[in-house]
């Protein structure tokens, strides 16, 4: 995918993780937690700045369980990547391929689709998730038949398909609004869209990482109009790259900006970024300290966000049990052929089974629930 980009190795910096007594002192952000008031970005930085791991921690935990108490939802799910073929050029990326014929490069037809839906497919299972790269071969109907192949053949399954990226590729491909591309697909068998794409939403962050495909407004413009459909979506941010703290919170508050006015979103994931196999692999990528904090950042600044999500198959199965005490509320799902991640360097299980999801959630004294895609709870008595 071309000669590795000069990109500059970011050392860590101790000064980084110690508070700075210039800003508000995490006494007076506790005082606002627990009166329940909004934090500023100001209040985002400062517990950005602020080395007190533990009490951060502290303080999302009183939110995570002030909302859902002991409860940690999971559900039984697995990926689909129909293609990994993809005309963009994201420097952070491990999984697309250029061309058709490049060595791993991917894209199945209808019935290679099926055959790997069948292989995976059993009656508890409620959900697939597929996420594509940006072929420039193929024809929107490939996609519309894939949704009814998948409706018609496994009726049981939630289809979380599509990120923003995806869908702005499709408008600009096909010639279409966002309002047709997305009343298309769910004509055919859409129900929600995936958070992926956000990356960091701010400009500067982009142009470095991510400089051709949907911008940061976009994006969030693109989950407005499927909220206005109906449509349930997710939330991201990729971080631990050449981002700063101050566009990390940046791209938190326009996440709780965006879902004051359409409240459809449903779940934040924080990713993590995985150096291994991209141009970016000179980067250290981000520390469990780092995580952790981040983790409970985001349940802090987003007070309009139901659900906090701790991915197992991109944290690995220790730390995300640890974000349960951070914030996090939910470990996604079986997860089951998860490539993206695979192929950025995750040597972590392939897969969670029902019962490991349980016992990872037990064994931190928090309540295993299952679920469904959109939060409704399953043999809960």
């Amino acid at each position: 995918m071309g000669q590795t980009a000069k990109i500059k190795i970011q050392k860590r910096n101790p000064e980084r993780f110690r508070s700075n007594p210039g800003k508000k002192s995490l006494v007076e952000i506790r005082q606002k937690v627990l009166q329940g008031e909004r934090l500023s970005r100001e209040d985002g930085i400062t517990l950005y700045n602020c080395s007190d791991l533990v009490g951060i921690g502290h303080l999302a935990n009183l939110v995570r369980e002030r909302l859902h108490g002991d409860k940690t939802y999971f559900n039984q799910n697995f990926h689909m990547n129909a293609t990994n073929v993809c005309e963009a050029n994201c420097l952070f990326c491990s999984f697309a391929r250029i061309q058709p014929g490049d060595e791993q490069a991917f894209t199945f037809s209808l019935e290679q689709s099926k055959k790997f839906i069948e292989a995976r497919y059993h009656p508890e299972v409620t959900e697939i998730h597929i996420v594509n790269g940006l072929h420039q071969g193929l024809a929107f109907d490939y996609y519309t038949s894939l949704l009814e192949m998948i409706r018609e053949n496994f009726p049981n399954l939630h289809i979380k398909a599509f990120t923003a990226v995806e869908i702005q590729y499709f408008s600009e491909k096909y010639n279409m609004s966002i309002e047709e591309v997305l009343t298309r697909l769910m004509k055919a068998g859409l129900m929600s869209m995936p958070g992926g794409g956000a990356e960091i939403l701010g400009n500067r962050v982009r142009k470095k990482i991510c400089a051709d495909k949907v911008s940061g407004e976009d994006w969030l413009k693109i989950h407005d109009i499927a909220h206005k459909l109906g449509l349930k979506t997710n939330a991201t941010m990729l971080y631990g790259h050449v981002e700063n703290y101050e566009e990390r919170v940046d791209h938190l508050l326009a996440l709780r900006e965006q879902q004051d006015k359409s409240k459809g979103f449903q779940v934040f994931i924080p990713l993590a970024f995985h150096p291994e196999g991209n141009r970016m692999k000179n980067l250290p990528g981000p520390s469990a300290f780092d995580s952790l904090r981040t983790y409970a950042i985001s349940r802090l600044l987003l007070d309009n966000f139901p659900h906090i999500k701790a991915y197992w198959a991109m944290l690995g199965v220790h730390l995300a049990q640890l974000a349960l005490s951070f914030g996090a509320n939910d470990v996604d799902g079986t997860v089951v052929s998860e490539k993206i991640y695979r192929m950025a360097g995750n040597k972590g299980p392939e897969m969670l089974t029902k019962e490991q999801l349980i016992q990872l959630i037990e064994e931190t004294g928090r309540k295993a629930i299952e679920r469904d895609t959109v939060y409704n709870t399953i043999g809960e008595e």
